[in-house]
């Protein structure tokens, strides 16, 4: 037994620093119980399916695949991904692990490393600009009496 939500459209993220904007894609997101009787196993989260992301100011760009857990054996929360320089048709580093855990690099060069580590990462709190600044249409302001309400 399953949900699954289809994420369509596509992100932006911003690197202020370096005056970059990132388009991405999303994942697909599933709510995930093997089988009807709840007892028997423990209700799980899992995302799925093909990303990119891309940055049009340097070329570069990454094709991510988040991989669900097959009925049978497996591990949740894989995820491959491939980064390509401008106009490469090979990728330069090849992405493997979990991406709620440990993710490898390994690089054309055969340099193998760990690419980022989840679970060491600190938590930063979001910089979010006051409701009343807020444009009409963005989230929080659109949603701020559902969010008020939930609460």
């Amino acid at each position: 037994m399953s949900i699954g939500v289809h994420n369509i459209g596509q992100g932006c993220v911003t690197c202020l620093d370096y005056d970059e904007h990132y388009i991405l894609t999303f994942p697909n997101g599933y709510g995930r119980q093997v089988n009807a009787l709840s007892i028997l196993t423990v209700p799980w989260i899992e995302l799925g399916g093909e990303c990119s992301i891309s940055c049009s100011k340097t070329g570069y760009n990454a094709s991510i695949v988040f991989h669900t857990k097959p009925f049978y054996g497996g591990k949740k929360h894989r995820i491959t991904a491939e980064i390509y320089s401008p106009n490469d048709k090979k990728p330069f580093c090849s992405i493997e692990g979990e991406w709620n855990g440990i993710m490898y690099a390994k690089y054309a060069t055969g340099e193998n490393t760990v690419f980022i580590d989840t679970k060491k990462m600190p938590t930063i709190k979001k910089k979010v600009r006051k409701l009343e600044d807020q444009d009409d249409f963005e989230s929080r302001c659109l949603w701020k009496d559902v969010t008020y309400n939930l609460k």
